[in-house]
């Protein structure tokens, strides 16, 4: 069988140089790396000193921004997750919360890292005003974020299918 070879008007072959240009330039996409970086997110441990998520290097982490935590997307998202809380567990994720107005408690069974600075969290992921949610992967990616709240099974989703995990899977 012969592939079909195409020339230009000077009579160059272009099928076998095309091909090779083809090549050369998805090598470099197979293997590539953190494509939309997260940002720095700092929060602060039990001692009061502050930390960086980069900490968490290699765990999924699922950002909620809101005013409070009255809010009623963040309250509704926090219901969400309460319905994954043990996959969510079991897949290692951080959740944290950081809030742009008020600093409330958080009512929920499931342990939130609390950001030190909630409004420079929303401004660093573009979060204009009202709730965001936020999935940074386990390469630090950001691989979703969104203004409406999201089913629990849509960020198990997420999580499960980011490219880390899914070479993880493959080997």
């Amino acid at each position: 069988m012969k592939l079909p070879l195409f020339q230009n008007s000077k009579g160059i072959v272009l099928a076998p140089l095309s091909l090779l240009a083809a090549l050369l330039f998805s090598v470099p996409c197979l293997h590539a790396e953190v494509v939309r970086p997260a940002p720095e997110i700092l929060w602060k441990d039990s001692a009061g000193v502050s930390q960086k998520l980069s900490k968490f290097n290699g765990q999924p982490v699922v950002v909620l921004i809101a005013p409070s935590a009255r809010s009623w997307a963040f309250r509704s998202q926090v219901g969400q997750l309460k319905q994954i809380a043990e996959r969510l567990g079991a897949t290692r994720a951080i959740c944290v919360a950081a809030f742009t107005s008020d600093l409330q408690p958080i009512r929920s069974n499931i342990p939130f890292v609390l950001a030190a600075d909630g409004p420079r969290v929303a401004y660093d992921l573009n979060v204009q005003r009202g709730f965001a949610l936020a999935i940074i992967g386990r390469d630090g990616n950001l691989d979703f974020i969104t203004d409406r709240v999201t089913s629990g099974q849509r960020i198990l989703d997420i999580i499960q299918n980011s490219f880390v995990t899914q070479e993880l899977l493959r080997r």
